[in-house]
Protein backbone atom coordinates (compact mmCIF):
# COMPACT_ATOMS: atom_id res chain seq x y z
CA UNK A 1 0.00 0.00 0.00
CA UNK A 2 1.27 3.33 -0.82
CA UNK A 3 2.29 5.87 2.10
CA UNK A 4 3.72 9.12 -0.12
CA UNK A 5 0.19 11.32 -0.73
CA UNK A 6 0.90 11.82 -4.56
CA UNK A 7 1.10 7.54 -4.47
CA UNK A 8 -2.23 7.82 -3.02
CA UNK A 9 -4.29 9.99 -5.35
CA UNK A 10 -2.74 8.20 -8.28
CA UNK A 11 -4.19 4.77 -7.36
CA UNK A 12 -7.53 6.98 -6.87
CA UNK A 13 -7.10 9.04 -10.06
CA UNK A 14 -5.95 5.00 -11.43
CA UNK A 15 -9.46 3.42 -10.53
CA UNK A 16 -11.43 6.30 -11.79
CA UNK A 17 -9.70 6.10 -14.81
CA UNK A 18 -10.40 2.44 -15.60
CA UNK A 19 -13.90 2.60 -15.01
CA UNK A 20 -13.91 5.55 -17.19
CA UNK A 21 -12.26 3.93 -19.83
CA UNK A 22 -14.06 0.78 -19.50
CA UNK A 23 -17.55 1.91 -19.96
CA UNK A 24 -15.88 3.98 -23.23
CA UNK A 25 -14.40 0.87 -24.87
CA UNK A 26 -17.85 -0.69 -23.94
CA UNK A 27 -19.44 1.69 -26.06
CA UNK A 28 -16.89 1.34 -29.03
CA UNK A 29 -17.59 -2.68 -28.71
CA UNK A 30 -21.84 -2.08 -28.54
CA UNK A 31 -21.64 0.27 -31.45
CA UNK A 32 -19.24 -1.50 -33.65
CA UNK A 33 -21.10 -4.72 -32.61
CA UNK A 34 -24.27 -3.05 -34.16
CA UNK A 35 -22.61 -1.86 -37.32
CA UNK A 36 -21.79 -5.69 -38.04
CA UNK A 37 -25.28 -6.93 -37.56
CA UNK A 38 -27.03 -3.96 -39.78
CA UNK A 39 -24.01 -5.35 -42.52
CA UNK A 40 -24.68 -8.98 -42.23
CA UNK A 41 -28.54 -8.56 -41.64
CA UNK A 42 -28.24 -6.46 -45.42
CA UNK A 43 -29.82 -3.65 -44.29
CA UNK A 44 -27.70 -0.46 -45.99
CA UNK A 45 -29.58 2.44 -44.49
CA UNK A 46 -29.42 0.84 -40.68
CA UNK A 47 -25.72 -0.17 -41.64
CA UNK A 48 -25.13 3.52 -42.36
CA UNK A 49 -26.59 5.06 -39.75
CA UNK A 50 -24.53 2.94 -36.74
CA UNK A 51 -21.84 3.33 -38.58
CA UNK A 52 -22.25 7.43 -39.13
CA UNK A 53 -22.73 6.72 -34.86
CA UNK A 54 -19.79 4.72 -34.44
CA UNK A 55 -17.30 7.10 -36.04
CA UNK A 56 -16.96 10.12 -33.81
CA UNK A 57 -16.62 7.23 -31.03
CA UNK A 58 -13.83 5.63 -32.42
CA UNK A 59 -12.30 8.66 -33.37
CA UNK A 60 -12.67 9.83 -29.49
CA UNK A 61 -11.18 6.83 -28.39
CA UNK A 62 -8.26 6.82 -30.62
CA UNK A 63 -7.73 10.38 -29.22
CA UNK A 64 -8.13 9.25 -25.49
CA UNK A 65 -5.41 6.25 -26.21
CA UNK A 66 -7.69 4.14 -25.62
CA UNK A 67 -6.86 2.38 -28.92
CA UNK A 68 -4.17 3.35 -31.05
CA UNK A 69 -5.02 5.94 -33.87
CA UNK A 70 -4.26 3.14 -36.90
CA UNK A 71 -6.16 1.06 -34.91
CA UNK A 72 -9.28 2.98 -35.44
CA UNK A 73 -8.56 4.36 -38.76
CA UNK A 74 -8.11 0.59 -39.92
CA UNK A 75 -11.41 -0.40 -38.06
CA UNK A 76 -13.67 2.73 -39.70
CA UNK A 77 -11.86 1.87 -43.60
CA UNK A 78 -12.79 -1.17 -43.31
CA UNK A 79 -16.21 -1.26 -41.87
CA UNK A 80 -16.73 1.68 -44.81
CA UNK A 81 -15.62 -0.46 -47.30
CA UNK A 82 -18.39 -3.58 -46.63
CA UNK A 83 -20.79 -1.05 -46.37
CA UNK A 84 -20.35 0.42 -49.83
CA UNK A 85 -19.88 -2.87 -51.12
CA UNK A 86 -23.78 -3.94 -50.35
CA UNK A 87 -26.42 -3.67 -53.05
CA UNK A 88 -28.57 -0.71 -52.88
Amino acid sequence: MANIASAKKRIRKSVRETLVNRNRTGAIRSQLRRVEEAISGGDKSNAEAAFREAQPLLMRGARKHMLHANTASRKLSRLSRRIKGMPA
